[in-house]
């Protein structure tokens, strides 16, 4: 089987996606106003790529070792299954949802981009690296993205995982009115 089959091949048992939140669906920088708020930067195509997800039955889970009050406005809006915040190792927060959702580890995707990240590549089933991750992320990942983090790579691993599965003329017929 070549490695493109392979990567097909996993993407099609996936049921949930987890992502990260710095450096996945942020850019990784973190702007502190004047008041000593953070500020992250989202994508909306990595947006709509959830949604996409959801209308195909996928559930989506942010892991994130760092809290921000700014990932929760963006989370209701994306609508994704839960947030694990301040969550090290983030194995943790895995375990829980594969108890939680009767799941088994090939079952989950994981799109990450720094240490913090590495015991989950290490445990599901599709470990994706976004382009701009560490090399050791990029090292433990099946299938390392062509964009950036908070560029439209969470959008990219969307398309994979749906094209994969062959749901993505569905999700195409229903905005092609």
């Amino acid at each position: 089987m070549d490695i493109k089959q392979d990567l097909i091949e996993k993407a099609k048992k996936i049921k949930v996606l987890l992502l990260d939140v710095d450096g996945v669906l942020t850019d990784g920088r973190i702007i502190y106003d004047s008041s000593g708020r953070d500020v992250k930067f989202f994508d909306v195509h990595d947006g709509m790529g959830v949604h996409c997800l959801k209308k195909a039955g996928i559930k989506t889970i942010l892991i994130t070792a760092k809290g921000s009050r700014a990932i929760f406005p963006r989370a209701r809006d994306m609508q994704v299954e839960a947030v694990y915040e301040n969550i090290s190792p983030k194995t943790k927060a895995m375990d829980k949802i594969i108890k939680k959702y009767g799941l088994q580890p090939q079952e989950i995707c994981f799109v990450g981009d720094d240490l913090v990240d590495l015991c989950l590549m290490k445990r599901v089933g599709l470990p994706i690296a976004v382009f701009n991750a560490c090399p050791e992320i990029k090292q433990a990942a099946s299938y390392i993205t062509l964009k950036h983090g908070g560029k439209g790579a969470v959008r990219e691993v969307a398309e994979l995982i749906l094209k994969s599965q062959g749901s993505w003329g569905k999700i195409l017929e229903h905005y092609a009115c």
